[in-house]
């Protein structure tokens, strides 16, 4: 093979085991988590399938969560190295590996929504380039889906934050913002969920530093004191807040914190937070710059060598005493519907639509193709393939719901609806859209896209195939597929008791900690 097809090949592997094989070390995150949760908790639940999932990507080598975001390399390369011909290699990886299914099809134009099929165009990939001493060329890759990067937020200090007050320009006031950053994320992020943070610096490079420092290892130690300090404080005191995995409630919400620091200007004092759901894809790989060949893995461990997840997992197995899921099978009755209550688990069976952004935009001045009485809606952006005139669903989670709430209630009014799916839950609209229509929402968990692919049993049909794949309307056939009623037609929402319960133990952390 010539330089360029090894490099490229070195480059798509990175980008496979990326999108598959949760590294080690956040591997072993996720096993402390499941220790310290109650095996009948609702979270205990969400990790027992998240683990399973885990499996299941790596044995398939298919997308760990079907959103696999903005594939993020950051790259070193020695001094006379041409940058512009790993930049070729990359790209041509990444649309290979969107071709076979490994990655979404998820770069979008701003302006038309037109999808570029290939994770090609403007700004994406995005590939940051610094020269260094050594001989070998390294290369980390960051897949940070949509929902938590919506979670990324930016502190100017000082000022007053949510549930905390005052929060000055010092290590106390950095303190409240990362606090106040798990809190807002509640569980459209994903959580449990890791945080990389920046102190100083401007508005962009404050963000970039902070996306650096989630390619730290998960149980390094920060070399200054003081920072070790307040990551430690941070993982304990978040832990205190209840948000719980997938916003279920429970005993670990973060997983790792990671804080560095940038000179600023005087007049500006910016803490950056990059938020990171639990299926946290991050490798790095060493080549050699000579052959092209991968000399080494970072944050690996090989598939075929890794301790099962699911074996390990606690709460994965159903209580024997646990009432059995309820079964929904379209059409859905409204007595159904009524009967349901928060916290019960239910089983979707039979016909299933898919329905994202560009669908509610379009369904709120247009019929659907579809008849959608008494149906289910899944808030979901497939990865999927057309193999020999058929297609196939290879990744199926759940997208952040909340982005649907203008929308969401005079869509279940007009279309009859009954069961909305996604994660994350909704907002008060939507709560009140239940009550009058006779609807719930399920939460799914959110990036067990294999989990829930398995249950996609056969795609009877798509539409709307022209705002691209993850946009689409698929019309699917499932078999299987768990959720728990997390908002309920009687005006009950899990999601609003969590935040509230956590919004109260936020305000205990308000007097000063750091000098």
């Amino acid at each position: 093979m010539t330089y360029q097809t090894t490099l490229e090949e070195s480059l798509y592997q990175l980008v496979v085991e990326t999108a598959t094989n949760l590294p080690a070390d956040v591997r072993t995150a996720i096993r402390r988590a499941k220790e310290q949760e109650d095996a009948t908790t609702r979270s205990a639940m969400a990790l027992g399938t998240i683990s399973r999932n885990i499996d299941m990507a790596a044995d398939t080598k298919l997308p760990l969560c079907q959103d696999t975001g903005m594939p993020t390399f950051f790259v070193h390369t020695p001094v006379g190295v041409n940058q512009l011909t790993i930049k070729a290699a990359i790209r041509s990886a990444v649309a290979r590996a969107t071709k076979d299914g490994k990655l979404r099809t998820n770069s979008v134009d701003s302006l038309t929504g037109e999808n570029a099929g290939d994770n090609l165009g403007p700004g994406t990939p995005v590939i940051h380039f610094e020269q260094w001493e050594s001989p070998e060329i390294e290369v980390k890759l960051i897949l940070k889906g949509g929902g938590c990067e919506n979670k990324n937020i930016q502190y100017s200090l000082p000022m007053e934050v949510p549930g905390l007050g005052k929060a000055g320009r010092d290590l106390d006031g950095v303190r409240k913002c990362l606090l106040h950053a798990v809190h807002q994320a509640q569980g459209q992020g994903c959580s449990a969920g890791f945080l990389g943070v920046a102190v100083g610096g401007d508005r962009t490079t404050g963000y970039e530093e902070a996306k650096h420092q989630l390619l730290r290892s998960v149980d390094d130690l920060n070399p200054d004191s003081r920072l070790a300090e307040l990551e430690a404080y941070v993982m304990d005191k978040a832990n205190q807040l209840g948000v719980g995995t997938m916003g279920f409630g429970g005993e670990v919400t973060l997983l790792g914190c990671k804080v560095g620091v940038l000179n600023r200007l005087p007049a500006s004092f910016f803490v950056s937070v990059a938020y990171n759901c639990w299926a946290f894809r991050r490798l790095g790989i060493t080549i050699d710059a000579a052959s092209g060949e991968i000399q080494g893995w970072q944050h690996r461990i090989a598939a075929d060598v890794a301790p099962r997840m699911a074996s390990q997992a606690v709460g994965s197995e159903v209580a024997q005493d646990a009432p059995k899921p309820i079964v929904l099978e379209a059409p859905i009755s409204e007595e159904l519907i009524r009967s349901l209550k928060v916290g019960d688990v239910v089983e979707i069976k039979g016909a299933m639509h898919t329905g994202r952004d560009a669908i509610h935009k379009h369904l709120m001045d247009h019929d659907a193709p579809v008849d959608l009485r008494g149906g289910v809606l899944y808030h979901c952006g497939p990865v999927a393939v057309n193999r020999d005139g058929t297609w196939k669903i290879l990744a199926a989670g759940p997208t952040t719901s909340i982005r649907e709430e203008p929308y969401q209630a005079d869509i279940i009014e007009k279309f009859g609806l009954r069961a909305i799916i996604g994660k994350g839950g909704m907002g008060p609209k939507t709560l009140k859209g239940l009550q009058e229509s006779g609807a719930v929402y399920l939460n799914a968990i959110g990036g067990a896209a294999q989990y829930y692919a398995e249950c996609v049993k056969q795609v009877e049909g798509v539409d709307f195939m022209e705002f691209g794949i993850p946009e689409a309307m698929w019309h699917l056939e499932v078999e299987g597929f768990t959720a728990v009623v997390t908002m309920d037609a009687h005006g009950n929402s899990l999601h609003r008791d969590v935040e509230l319960t956590s919004e109260e133990r936020l305000a205990r952390h308000s007097e000063p900690v750091f000098k």
